[in-house]
């Protein structure tokens, strides 16, 4: 497959995940009366496909004018979107968490672990979002984790400031 049609490919799977997940979580949420999680978490997944394709583009339109690219000054060019990934993951992270946080008050403690889960999950979703567009093994190698923290450390910070 050309590197165009892989991305491509790859961007493809990532939003029918997107789009499976947000089905299946809206199907637990509704009988919890729950499901506009669901329709915030949407809405945060289309803006983090436009801020990612964007972000994609920008980058590697500066790396062009610099001329940073794998194969002269690979380190400029991985630190660059490894800077990039995390940053989305860790915006992402933010954003679930403060979506999950506003669900969460006056909810029985299993409903408000099933909320944190979905949230977690979330982060996963937008780890394979820009896995589609960072690919390297490096950026997966920390983007998972960094998200996963990040969302976990947003949800104590947010709950420890009621």
């Amino acid at each position: 497959m050309h590197n165009d049609q892989k991305l491509l490919f790859e961007i493809l799977v990532g939003c029918i995940l997107n789009v499976i997940f947000l089905a299946l979580i809206t199907l637990v949420l509704w009988p919890m009366g729950k499901s506009m999680l669901a329709l915030r978490l949407a809405k945060g997944y289309g803006l983090l496909w436009i801020t990612l394709y964007l972000t994609f583009l920008l980058l590697g339109r500066i790396q062009n004018l610099f001329r940073v690219n794998i194969y002269d000054h690979h380190q400029a060019f991985v630190i660059s979107n490894l800077a990039a990934s995390c940053l989305l993951q860790v915006g992402w992270s933010a954003f679930a968490a403060l979506v999950v946080h506003s669900f969460v008050a006056g909810s029985p403690v299993w409903i408000k672990l099933v909320l944190y889960v979905v949230g977690i999950l979330s982060c996963l979703i937008s780890f394979f979002a820009v896995s589609s567009f960072y690919k390297g093994q490096i950026y997966k190698i920390v983007s998972l984790p960094l998200a996963t923290i990040s969302f976990v450390l947003f949800s104590v910070w947010l709950s420890l400031g009621q």
